[in-house]
């Protein structure tokens, strides 16, 4: 998961892991890290979640956590058109590093009424790549469930090309 400081990455993260919400949250330093086994079909998939720091003075190392990512949200606050306007250097940040990686743009926040219009970001999720668009609430868990489990759909298809392709 990656955006912007304070958009809400590991509300989110907590909510889907521990079934949480806090209010008030340190600021992740570096990298938090979450495991949690999630039922595809017939199949249980373990989640390796990586929550990497939004702030600009972790940028430098951050590249180092994206090798063997499997699926990317790229996640902004809806309330906060700065950290949606940041989302292209998020994406390309990512791509330099795992260049074929599935991308979800996540829209986080929605309890406290969208001003960043979810059609401009639906509308540049499609023109990137069609990217899934998604927009969540930690607070109160609105499409938590959905986004990770989407999450996970993606990890694992992503999973099984390279296993295809590898020797």
């Amino acid at each position: 998961m990656v955006g912007d400081g304070n958009v809400g990455k590991t509300s989110l993260v907590r909510r889907f892991c521990e079934g949480k919400f806090e209010e008030s949250r340190i600021l992740t330093i570096g990298v938090d890290f979450q495991i949690k086994t999630v039922r595809l079909g017939q199949r249980a998939v373990r989640l390796s979640i990586w929550d990497v720091a939004g702030q600009e003075r972790f940028r430098t190392f951050r590249d180092q956590f994206y090798a063997g990512t499997l699926a990317v949200a790229l996640v902004y606050d809806v309330t906060s058109p700065a950290s949606f306007f940041s989302l292209p250097r998020w994406r390309s940040d990512v791509l330099a590093s795992v260049p074929d990686v599935p991308l979800v743009v996540i829209g986080n926040k929605l309890d406290l009424g969208p001003v960043v219009p979810p059609a401009e970001a639906e509308g540049w999720a499609q023109r990137n790549g069609g990217l899934p668009f998604l927009q969540t609430s930690a607070r109160r868990g609105d499409h938590v469930e959905e986004f990770f489990q989407g999450m996970a759909y993606l990890a694992y298809k992503r999973h099984a090309s390279l296993r295809d392709v590898s020797p």
